[in-house]
């Protein structure tokens, strides 16, 4: 009686005399016969690879009582684009209909993505005897709909690659009702493809706002929208965006281990964004509020204008792929148009350039025969930078010209292919300080086999060798879900891979061989989705996937996305230290040239040292006090450097034992 109280107070008085009647009684009655033959041969609800032709049936969309999840198109029609411009327009004009946002996002052609089609049939290709599960493992996150479809309804004991290529909601991808239809039960507490829905016989659609008119999409389509607060909660991704494989060997046995192949969720869990703390959830990112009032649904000019209004731009940070699906349209299958991916390739360089970190670039000691520079990467993201997919990974590019412009030092250089050509073998480890250009500072999570060598066969994943992925705001190493989203290598001991403001900063030294002058210091960072490393080995085996992916991948733009750049012009060193006559000396670090490994450290009245700490040149830390006026340096021969903190700055010296 509540809800039909305030049915009847949202809508205008022409409409408000349904309010008065059961929804129920209202099934049959709300449209005419011929209403109802106009909204069916409305071009929006039509299926766009069928010609249209009269009489037809097979060019209209089923709604089939026995379809759980309808496919976008049947929601197309009425929260897609208004012909009449009404419904889903910002005040400004600005068409924000769902469909559109949707269409062109890598959620809605994960079925579709070519990359993970040619990585599941690597996968079958390598452990042949796990096929079944591997594909019925990977398409439920893939291809849920159809996945979700066959187990719930069909009974079905798996769900394969050929099902979904011959199946309409397996390549819907994850489509409207993934989330829409989600129980609120269970909320946060499945993985690994394991989705929660609500199947009564109503097939229900949760959205945000609490008064609802409800026939004509219960009419139309079958679904009965309703409240449900828990449609903005962060749980609703953790079913998918968590995943944990099961570890077999090199010989495809099972070792009864587990790996965490990702845990985005869990990362939102351990930092200050999740429910205790900020509240800030998924969506409150990945599709971004405005508080326009917006009409949400075509054909029925009287609804009442809903606010806020989240955008469903599903922005991530995989540019390349969205790109290659892009030029590969037609190939792919994918109804979405040229524009659309546009829309949603511009989204995802705003979530990437502006929103995913800080960069700062500063300077240090100056003089000598070295010149010192500090590069900072502060995370703004909920969760780890990168995350999902193991492949991603972010690296600093650290370039150092003179005033000619000749490069005096170059970190993180690229290859044609755009591989790193200085990165080891099996992987580069975490540095805190770089002084040679043959080291290179990558963010990533390196899975390695039951012998410890990088694997990019995922199934084959028994152990992180290295996880420095710049974590969260909050992050904490006591979080109960640490298990999950551990810190794995050196940056665990790292003191400048700060948990709680989840930053990293790197101490570049630069020889600088006797120059006087001006330097033109350059730091970049830069992010790749599809690292040739990864693709190699998965190009060495054959498939109508793999070979189709291959030949997209040859000839896609595989640039990586610069995230942001900082450049320090006129940097003036000099192998001798100028007089600042403005300025006292805070710290005195001597002698920097000594056999007998004793440092001494001096400070200026009212300076009060905090921590003293000494770094080999591979970057590790071998002397960290929180106060100390004399350090013994180990006793290899080779260059230190000694960093200084006291309460008014920071000062770090280059010092060499002979």
């Amino acid at each position: 009686m509540k809800r039909i109280i305030l049915l009847a107070i949202a809508i205008p008085t022409i409409v408000g005399t349904f309010a008065f009647f059961p929804l129920e009684n209202q099934k049959a009655t709300f449209h005419t016969a011929a209403e109802l033959a106009y909204f069916r041969q409305h071009p929006l609800l039509r299926n766009p690879d069928v010609p249209p032709g009269p009489g037809d049936p097979s060019a209209l969309i089923p709604i089939d009582s026995n379809i759980l999840f309808p496919t976008a198109r049947v929601c197309s029609g009425c929260h897609g684009h208004d012909p009449n411009e009404y419904a889903l327009i910002t005040t400004d004009g600005t068409d924000v209909n769902i469909y559109d946002d949707w269409r062109a996002t890598m959620m809605a052609n994960s079925a579709r993505d070519p990359f993970w089609r040619a990585k599941v049939t690597h996968e079958i290709l390598v452990n042949p005897a796990h096929s079944l599960e591997l594909q019925d493992k990977c398409t439920s996150c893939h291809a849920p709909a159809g996945h979700y479809q066959a187990k719930l309804h069909d009974h079905l004991q798996y769900y394969l690659l050929a099902d979904v290529y011959n199946d309409t909601l397996g390549l819907d991808g994850v489509n409207c009702q993934m989330c829409h239809a989600q129980s609120p039960d269970k909320l946060g507490d499945l993985h690994s493809g394991e989705l929660n829905f609500d199947t009564n016989y109503l097939r229900v659609a949760y959205g945000p706002y609490e008064i609802i008119f409800e026939p004509p999409m219960h009419e139309f389509v079958g679904i009965t929208p309703v409240y449900g607060e828990h449609i903005y909660d962060a749980g609703l991704c953790a079913g998918c965006h968590t995943l944990i494989t099961n570890t077999v060997d090199n010989a495809g046995q099972f070792t009864g281990n587990t790996f965490v192949e990702q845990a985005t969720y869990h990362e939102w869990l351990n930092s200050r964004y999740d429910e205790s703390h900020d509240n800030i959830s998924c969506q409150g990112c990945h599709m971004p509020q405005i508080t326009d009032e917006i009409i949400i649904s075509a054909n029925y000019q009287f609804l009442t204008p809903k606010f806020p209004f989240g955008l469903h731009e599903l922005a991530g940070a995989n540019v390349s792929m969205l790109k290659l699906m892009k030029e590969n349209r037609q190939a792919l299958g994918i109804t979405a148009l040229a524009e659309n991916f546009d829309s949603t390739i511009a989204a995802t360089l705003r979530m990437l350039q502006q929103k995913t970190l800080d960069l700062t670039l500063e300077t240090g000691v100056l003089h000598g025969d070295s010149a010192y520079f500090n590069v900072k990467l502060a995370n703004k993201a909920g969760h780890k930078f990168p995350s999902g997919y193991p492949s991603r990974r972010a690296w600093i590019e650290f370039e150092v010209q003179d005033q000619s412009g000749n490069v005096l030092f170059h970190s993180g250089r690229m290859n044609p292919d755009y591989s790193l050509p200085d990165e080891d073998a099996n992987f580069e480890p975490h540095h805190n300080a770089i002084s040679d250009p043959a080291q290179v500072q990558i963010y990533e999570l390196v899975p390695g086999d039951v012998n410890g060598i990088f694997t990019s066969v995922l199934e084959r994943g028994h152990v992180g060798l290295k996880d420095n992925r710049l974590v969260p705001q909050g992050f904490s190493l006591s979080d109960p879900a640490y298990d999950t989203t551990r810190v794995i290598g050196p940056a665990l001991n790292d003191p400048d891979f700060d948990f709680a403001s989840g930053s990293d900063a790197v101490q570049y030294s630069i020889p600088t061989n006797g120059y006087t002058g001006k330097l033109k210091v350059t730091a970049r960072v830069w992010y790749q989705s599809l690292p040739p490393k990864w693709m190699a080995p998965m190009f060495e085996y054959n498939s109508p996937e793999i070979d189709a992916f291959r030949a997209m991948f040859d000839a896609a733009d595989r640039s990586p996305v610069l995230v942001a750049e900082r450049v320090l012009d006129d940097v003036f060193v000099s192998p001798v230290k100028t007089k600042d006559f403005g300025k006292e000396r805070l710290v005195t670090i001597f002698p920097t040239l000594n056999q007998s490994g004793t440092v001494n450290i001096r400070v200026s009245t009212g300076i009060r040292v905090q921590r003293v700490q000494v770094w080999n040149v591979e970057g590790k830390l071998v002397w960290d006090k929180p106060d100390a006026t004399d350090i013994q340096l180990p006793a290899a021969r080779g260059a230190y450097l000694v960093a200084v903190t006291t309460d008014k700055g920071r000062v770090v010296e280059k010092v060499v034992r002979q």
